[in-house]
């Protein structure tokens, strides 16, 4: 009897499946990615939040990212301790600590999306340029929708 790691016929019929997969690979490997650089996921997804937001006191931070604000502060820790990001506290409450994106930060963000780029590349070689604009559309339609119902 030969064994087959194909998944399940009525799985693979399932788009919600289909895209767990995949974004299961394309998370695997762009981790894998930073992982050389001593980064992880969410080192990226401050630094690009930064970039596209500007300055954030970290509580808004982890707020924007929905995640825990204490892994944002580690997450901030390391990346203030790499240069990446500045940290200043608020002379009015020190409990707050405001985040800005550093030179050397954005060079290293610059670095992080080309890598991201090249893993996109590589999981959508499949397809063309036309179907990837497709999918991003479309990706982009249902990402709106969810994010929207969980703002209600």
């Amino acid at each position: 009897m030969v064994m087959s790691d194909a998944a399940p016929p009525s799985l693979l019929g399932l788009s919600t499946y289909l895209l767990s997969l995949t974004g299961k690979a394309a998370r695997g490997r762009l981790a894998d990615r930073l992982a050389e650089r001593g980064l992880r996921l969410w080192h990226m997804a401050v630094l690009a939040a930064l970039a596209d937001f500007g300055p954030h006191v970290q509580r808004a931070l982890a707020n924007r990212l929905s995640l825990d604000p204490s892994d944002v502060a580690k997450v901030v820790d390391e990346l203030a301790v790499a240069g990446h990001v500045d940290r200043v506290r608020d002379a009015a409450d020190r409990r707050r600590v405001a985040v800005s994106l550093t030179p050397a930060g954005r060079a290293v963000l610059a670095e992080l999306d080309a890598e991201a780029r090249r893993v996109q590349d590589e999981l959508l070689a499949p397809l063309s340029q036309a179907e990837r604009a497709d999918l991003q559309e479309m990706l982009s339609k249902v990402y709106a929708r969810i994010h929207s119902q969980s703002a209600e």
